[in-house]
């Protein structure tokens, strides 16, 4: 008798044992589903991720381009960058009037203004508030500025928004002056490019076209003057 009451109460440790473990598995179970519901509805009750924007797809090679005024050395280096440079474009700019339309891509290289305008480091970023400069070629995308005039629009379009401005001034200036490239009490455009057009060889000074937004006071810091030629 006292060795089937030793084997009795060995039974009933073990069954203890396995309810236990049971009860136990079963409380674990239960948080962790309780924590995947309180995930899920977490992630129901937060607004669904704006997915990134990304550039429009519109890439030059595949619409017009007006190369009529640009030279044949400049056509031939604008095709071969589309070639050997694929990256996305930070924003567009067009001025309508004079049939500029020209990705704006990072950086000022050699490959970069081949193949469109060069944001220009240390200026504000396309679609910030602050001083936008932007830098292209004389013979190429920004050749149509030797006609540029006081009011003209410029159209700045990133992934995220379009802003129209207004040329406000332009002014010519030697290569070493970069005050054109400080920043300024409120948003501004400006554009930079070699200056004569037409110099044969490096061309010794710098057009600048300063924009402000559509409505906004003109900025009194350049002069005006239709500087075409």
């Amino acid at each position: 008798m006292k060795r089937i009451g030793t084997t009795l109460i060995a039974v009933g440790v073990v069954l203890l044992g396995i309810w236990a473990a049971a009860r136990l598995h079963t409380i674990l179970g239960s948080r962790q589903d309780r924590a995947r519901f309180e995930e899920q509805r977490t992630a129901q009750r937060l607004p669904a991720p704006t997915p990134e924007p990304t550039i429009l797809p519109r890439v030059l090679a595949e619409g017009p381009v007006d190369v009529s005024l640009w030279s044949e050395k400049r056509v031939k280096e604008w095709k071969e960058s589309l070639e050997a440079d694929r990256r996305a474009p930070l924003a567009l700019l067009r001025m309508p009037r004079l049939k500029i339309d020209v990705p704006v891509l990072e950086g000022t290289d050699d490959l970069t203004l081949n193949r469109g305008a060069g944001w220009i480091e240390g200026t504000a970023r396309p679609g910030e508030p602050g001083n936008v400069a932007l830098s292209a070629h004389r013979d190429g995308f920004f050749r149509a500025l030797k006609d540029v005039a006081v009011g003209d629009e410029i159209v700045l379009e990133t992934p995220r928004a379009t802003t129209r401005y207004a040329v406000a001034w332009t002014k010519i200036v030697d290569p070493d002056d970069v005050s054109v490239l400080d920043e300024t009490n409120g948003p501004t455009v400006t554009l930079v490019t070699c200056y004569p057009f037409y110099f044969v060889g490096s061309a010794p000074q710098r057009l600048i076209v300063r924009a402000t937004p559509l409505g906004s006071a003109a900025d009194s810091a350049g002069v005006a003057p239709r500087t075409a030629r």
